[in-house]
């Protein structure tokens, strides 16, 4: 997005007007993702003629832009790519109505500043409002940030209010945190914490007989303690008991010991990423926490908007090489590698005390997964899913209640389609009986109409170009 963030909203239905036949005319279409095929569905049953185009060469492109058109959709996976299409968009009908899905802030800020006429987005954007508001208490339908402060739409209100984090959760975030200060997560920094603590305790104790055996100082009896941990030996005392040499000579031998499984420790917690710290912002929350599972494009925007609002976060992914760790890492995220519809990594980050859980995987069936395990979990917890395939979720709640789900791919084409209508949406919802779509002064409901791109599985039809 471009100035404004989309936030969602549900409307009050005496504000809800419905979409017309604003979207007729030519637009050109440019992806093969499930957002695009949505959007090609819903333009489609509108009365759209869309020009679909999976993969255009340039001489596509230009072809398919030739004659009236009313505006381009880029709605591609790689920002790259899209970037190259908007672009060449651009060069080939400059002015040109354009809506493209980037993810990259930064790119998308270069975009919008080289081509004005393109309202930049994507499914991230569009669906976290409605992902944090699902993932904490109090009932509203969407809670964003504004450059005023932080807003929250409530049902059947058009207007947001503003919102501030209950200080209960904002206490259990802090107290979560702090309880995970130095909390072992995995076998290396189990060894290490271990080491630690065993070299800390001898110290003590050393310390301790310095005092009431020898009869030392403070000072002299540290300094001898140091020396027997660093196995140096300990300061020489005339008329030392014999039991106190004997403790220090095996001190010395145990931290032998206690110095290898400390520095191994150590080793091991430098080579593997420390996605999980155990000290600082890093460390495994114990309580009052979000788990988000699917730390991708929506996983990590969800991830970030309930850190930044005061909510501790803990990520799940099962990929060690995914693109976003780096950024999570960034933003101060702990994130544990692992498949997250196993109990045993359920258990690890403490899905039974968190507030809720939220399954943001691109493969909906992995997220119903996840809910499944949650469930087993934690009986009790609320449990957030993203949708976007309805007949997957339908056949699923037909058998049990699985959570809120949150039909990112609707939302974004709801999104789309009332950019490519001349409007300038502000929030976007789907209550469960619809999707709504509020514009500066206006709100309109979207019916969801077809799902299934008319273009798919048609040999050398447009959307084969």
């Amino acid at each position: 997005m471009t100035a404004e963030r989309v936030a969602p909203a549900v409307l009050g239905a005496a504000s809800i007007a419905t979409e017309g036949d604003a979207v007729a005319g030519r637009h050109v279409l440019v992806g093969t993702t499930p957002e695009a095929s949505r959007t090609c569905a819903a333009l489609t049953s509108r009365g759209a003629d869309v020009v679909h185009l999976a993969a255009p060469s340039d001489v596509q492109l230009a072809d398919a832009l030739q004659g009236d058109v009313t505006s381009v959709v880029v709605l591609l996976h790689d920002d790259t790519q899209a970037l190259r299409y908007c672009l060449a968009a651009e060069h080939l009908r400059p002015g040109i109505p354009m809506v493209a899905a980037l993810f990259d802030k930064t790119a998308s800020a270069a975009l919008v500043a080289a081509v004005p006429n393109c309202r930049v987005t994507s499914p991230a954007d569009v669906a976290s409002p409605s992902l944090t508001a699902a993932c904490l208490p109090g009932g509203a339908a969407g809670i964003c940030s504004t450059p005023s402060g932080w807003v929250a739409y409530r049902p059947g209100s058009v207007e947001g209010q503003p919102y501030r984090l209950p200080r209960s959760l904002r206490t259990q975030a802090r107290a979560g945190v702090l309880l995970g200060q130095l909390r072992p997560h995995d076998s290396g920094s189990t060894i290490l914490l271990a080491g630690l603590a065993g070299i800390a305790l001898l110290l003590v104790i050393d310390t301790v007989l310095g005092l009431t055996v020898l009869h030392e100082p403070f000072v002299e009896a540290l300094h001898a303690a140091v020396r027997t941990v660093a196995t140096v030996g300990p300061v020489p005392v005339d008329g030392a008991p014999a039991g106190y040499l004997l403790f220090a000579a095996l001190a010395m031998l145990l931290t032998v010991g206690l110095t290898a499984m400390f520095t191994a420790g150590i080793v091991e917690h430098l080579l593997s990423g420390r996605m999980i710290g155990l000290v600082g912002r890093r460390v495994l929350p114990q309580r009052g926490h979000v788990v988000v599972v699917g730390m991708g494009q929506v996983g990590i925007r969800l991830a970030a908007e309930l850190r930044q609002l005061g909510v501790a976060v803990t990520g799940i992914d099962r990929d060690p090489r995914a693109a976003n760790l780096r950024t999570a890492r960034a933003l101060g995220i702990p994130v544990l590698i692992g498949d997250g519809s196993r109990r045993r990594i359920l258990t690890r980050v403490n899905a039974d005390r968190a507030i809720a859980l939220c399954a943001v995987g691109s493969d909906e069936l992995d997220n119903v997964a996840v809910a499944v395990t949650a469930r087993a979990v934690a009986p009790e917890l609320t449990v957030v899913l993203r949708a976007g395939n309805h007949d997957v979720i339908a056949e699923t709640r037909s058998l049990f209640r699985i959570g809120t789900v949150c039909d990112v791919t609707e939302l974004t084409s709801a999104y789309v389609v009332s950019c490519v209508s001349g409007d300038q949406p502000v929030v976007v919802v789907s209550d469960g009986q619809g999707t709504c779509v509020r514009s500066a002064g206006s709100a309109i409901e979207m019916p969801s109409g077809d799902t299934v791109c008319p273009h798919s599985g048609s040999p050398r039809r447009r959307h084969d170009l």
